[in-house]
């Protein structure tokens, strides 16, 4: 290697192709979100007899006895947030303790509060989340915090003089 060409982004500069660069930034582009093979796209135009066949069987499930009154009415709620929010903004957070509902392909985009017990955690409904229940995203317990023992947590603790 002569002492005059710089290296740049791997390659020397005396070597540099176009094409080649091209491809590079192709290749560091965002992969493209797609649900069992089915684009995000298409996903959102499909009608809910093909997207039941895309589902897991316990959703499947679901869908197939009928979507009942409250998961509907959370549905047209996250519709009217969409439509009431403005360009390019978030829509407002829609309160809901449905946490065994599924997560469809027309929530995306939305934020919804889910209870935990205690309080609404606020979740925004992204493209990997489809065919998940909204509990998944909301944890409905504080996580053990192991190594630290308390008042009565051995049998000598107990003793007292």
């Amino acid at each position: 290697m002569s002492e005059n060409c710089a290296i740049i982004g791997g390659w020397m500069a005396d070597e540099y192709d176009p094409e080649q660069a091209a491809e590079l930034k192709k290749r560091r582009a965002f992969r493209k979100f797609s649900y069992r093979g089915v684009d995000l796209d298409q996903l959102l135009d499909l009608e809910s007899e093909q997207l039941i066949e895309l589902v897991n069987a316990r959703q499947r499930r679901r869908f197939k006895r009928g979507l009942k009154r409250k998961p509907m009415g959370l549905i047209k709620k996250l519709r009217l947030a969409k439509k009431n929010a403005p360009a390019n903004e978030k829509p407002a957070t829609v309160k809901t303790h449905l946490r065994n509902m599924i997560v469809m392909p027309e929530m995306i985009g939305s934020v919804v509060g889910v209870y935990n017990g205690k309080t609404f955690t606020q979740v925004e409904i992204k493209a990997e989340m489809v065919g998940h229940y909204l509990g998944e995203f909301s944890i409905s317990y504080k996580p053990v915090r192991h190594g630290r023992p308390g008042i009565g947590a051995t049998h000598s603790s107990r003793f007292i003089p």
